[in-house]
């Protein structure tokens, strides 16, 4: 996870939020004396690397003494203005890139260019944007918990295909128009035709089973309409739409 997220201006801290209680990050972060000299460090090692212009910018940094990463992103806007971000090793790097580069454009977007230059140096000229930091924060571990859950559904889907083989297996014995042939898989509520079905389901075959969903159609309707795609797997992708609340059978 993200632990900070730090802008300096001319070697001072401009703005800090912090998004941990860890005790390492408490002692770099926490005190403003720390703060300062933290502050000036970074910026020193970004001028150092701006006299050297083969070596490139600094971008990432990490501590021997604990598991954190540090990641730098310098506004073309105001060169002297760096944003900065400590991250865990379970982070990945990218993502804490991408989110230093929304920072910086909400930044620019809500002050303008002015306001930054004329900076007096009190800690608390930017403060409201810590309430923009934190809602960005939130919405990164949305997306996060969100992939997740993704990842999990489509492992279980996984297993979920053995027992379509082996239910179709079991029909070539058994009678031909099962009695699920006949169930109206429904809407649940008013706003579950809503949802994005990418965020549930997995492959094209499920949504297109989900958009001839409609409360009328019968499980055998809805396979015909799709070039005779197979009843049973039509089926098996309406009760996985039944487990996780969206629908049930009429």
């Amino acid at each position: 996870m993200i632990c900070d997220v730090l802008i300096i201006k001319d070697g001072l801290p401009l703005l800090s939020k912090s998004f941990s209680n860890s005790s390492n990050v408490k002692n770099m972060f926490s005190e403003i004396d720390n703060l300062i000299m933290v502050s000036g460090f970074f910026s020193a090692l970004n001028s150092f690397s701006n006299s050297f212009e083969s070596l490139g910018c600094i971008s990432e940094l990490k501590m021997d003494n604990s598991n954190l990463k540090l990641s730098f992103l310098r506004d073309p806007h105001v060169p002297e203005l760096i944003f900065l971000a400590t991250f865990d090793s379970d982070s990945d790097v990218k993502s804490v890139k991408s989110f230093l580069k929304k920072i910086s454009t909400l930044f620019f977007e809500k002050f303008d260019i002015n306001q930054i230059a004329k900076w007096n140096g009190k800690l608390d000229s930017f403060k409201s944007f810590e309430n923009i930091i934190e809602e960005c924060m939130n919405e990164n571990e949305t997306v996060k918990h969100t992939q997740q859950n993704t990842k999990a559904f489509d492992w279980l889907t996984s297993f979920e295909t053995v027992d379509i083989v082996k239910t179709e297996e079991e029909l070539e014995v058994s009678t031909p128009d099962p009695e699920f042939y006949n169930f109206i898989p429904c809407f649940e509520g008013s706003g579950s035709k809503i949802i994005n079905p990418k965020n549930y389901l997995t492959g094209d075959t499920s949504y297109k089973v989900y958009d001839k969903i409609d409360g009328k159609k019968t499980i055998n309707q809805i396979t015909k309409e799709l070039d005779n795609l197979d009843q049973t797997k039509v089926y098996n992708i309406c009760k996985n739409l039944v487990k996780m609340g969206f629908i049930s059978f009429n």
